[in-house]
């Protein structure tokens, strides 16, 4: 079942929490070995008693809420009360919270069995999913692949049905590229929509907390826990959390542009464009109105300011290791290069970054005066190899920094607008790739509509399964 069907079930009692439990606890012990997307599990015994007492509070009539005895594995970059939480670090691999996160708190409060954790590179940090503490997260289609980040293990796990929902983060891509690499969906959210809690919560990040599942009516069930005002975060948006409703609408005659490669300005292998080409057919079937057209930029200059903001806001909470020497050494080289990159920068430098951004912002508000949806790839490469860092050539192109070759999903982040990862097909050797559903800012229904649509006209994620699951 997907995450919504067991939860209904669990709370009409047709399926104990304990049977569920059980269920996804063997498809761990049978699957994970093979891409260890799971990480942190805890104690066996200890999550059946925690499923028995939800089963016992829903004989009393108890229920907790919406999420009532479903288990869950956090991305290893919140904090879980009681669970270790590493961030894919050395540093912190004995790290046991005291508390939880925000978002955490709020899927403890729905009822969700906290089974461990899902994978992640070191501090979130480039969309290959490894670390010196857990090691290396494989791809669900190809275990030889990267399994794509840094919500990797998260992907994997939804797609090997290890998990009936996930939790997801995104800066550059986090959402999006390893959804689009497993075959499953994630949704990057507006910034604010669901609460980020921060040792600074007045300046917003370009991070945010998305749902990730294997359909987008869990994605819609989970951001509808995930979402609302929290009085402690002054720049988190208040409004209506019911996100499941109104999914199935009419998409004749909406427009989509098509991004492509930008241009020019994100280069992509010519098989990512001619897959991510080939979805949009589905869309035309649907009614929609598609052309392959981008909003008109100085993306040389957008490409600094990326560089510049992603530096300073990713280098303020990782400053203290790096001038403690023996914390230093335990860095991997892509939180140097932020950090490095970001101590030269005055707070002129970063305002004129963030100007920058804002007449990127106005700049796609005007596009979308001409397109309801912008659509893109969820990355510029196919998964690559497992022992490869990052892909150092696309197209010919030469990489120059560690992320550089997320660019198509870092100038989204940049608009601030929510994108919603779709699957969208597969390359010659059997590869998944994604597309970006993308809409104006605040508008996550329009991307989970139009998601809709599009997953009831291609059926990817049901349709093609990882072998396996066999």
């Amino acid at each position: 079942m997907d995450g919504t069907a067991l939860a209904k079930a669990i709370r009409n009692r047709k399926i104990s929490s304990l049977e569920a439990m059980n269920a996804y606890l063997d498809q761990i012990d049978r699957l994970n070995p093979k891409v260890n997307a799971i990480v942190a599990l805890q104690d066996r015994e200890q999550l059946l008693a925690q499923a028995r007492e939800c089963d016992a509070q829903l004989a009393r009539g108890q229920v907790v809420g919406p999420l009532h005895g479903v288990p869950m594995a956090i991305k290893d970059l919140r904090s879980v009360r009681g669970i270790v939480s590493t961030q894919g670090s050395p540093i912190f691999k004995d790290h046991v919270p005291t508390e939880d996160s925000i978002t955490v708190a709020r899927l403890r409060s729905a009822g969700a069995i906290f089974i461990g954790k899902t994978n992640v590179p070191e501090f979130g940090l480039g969309s290959h999913t490894y670390n010196p503490v857990y090691g290396v997260t494989h791809n669900a289609y190809d275990q030889n692949h990267t399994a794509g980040g840094s919500s990797g293990g998260a992907a994997v796990a939804l797609a090997l049905k290890m998990l009936p929902f996930a939790d997801g983060s995104d800066t550059g891509g986090s959402l999006r590229n390893p959804a689009g690499w497993n075959n499953v969906f994630g949704f990057r959210t507006s910034i604010g929509r669901v609460p980020t809690d921060g040792a600074d919560n007045w300046l917003p990040s370009m991070a945010v907390i998305g749902p990730m599942g294997r359909s987008v009516e869990d994605l819609a069930t989970l951001l509808s826990v995930q979402a609302g005002f929290d009085v402690r975060l002054p720049l988190s948006i208040d409004g209506s959390l019911d996100f499941r409703s109104g999914l199935h609408a009419n998409m004749k005659g909406k427009r989509a542009a098509f991004l492509g490669d930008f241009g020019g300005n994100t280069p992509c292998e010519p098989e990512v464009l001619s897959t991510c080409r080939s979805a949009l057919k589905a869309f035309e079937s649907l009614g929609c109105v598609v052309v392959e057209d981008y909003p008109k930029f100085d993306f040389d200059a957008l490409w600094q300011a990326t560089i510049q903001i992603r530096g300073w806001q990713t280098a303020a909470s990782l400053l203290p290791h790096y001038k403690n020497p023996e914390r230093r050494k335990l860095l991997k080289p892509d939180a140097i290069y932020e950090i490095e990159t970001a101590m030269p920068l005055s707070a002129f430098d970063i305002s004129a970054a963030s100007i920058l951004r804002t007449r990127w912002y106005l700049a796609v508000l005007e596009f979308f005066n001409r397109y309801d949806f912008m659509i893109a790839p969820t990355a510029q490469v196919f998964p690559f190899p497992i022992e490869i860092h990052w892909p150092d050539t696309i197209a010919g192109h030469k990489m120059q920094t560690y992320h550089e070759w997320m660019k198509a999903v870092q100038f989204v982040s940049m608009s601030g607008c929510p994108a919603l990862a779709a699957p969208a097909g597969f390359s010659a050797t059997g590869l998944p790739i994604g597309i970006q559903i993308i809409a104006p800012n605040h508008r996550e229904i329009d991307c989970l509509q139009m998601a809709t649509a599009y997953e009831a006209a291609t059926d990817w994620t049901q349709a093609h399964k990882p072998a396996l699951l066999a």
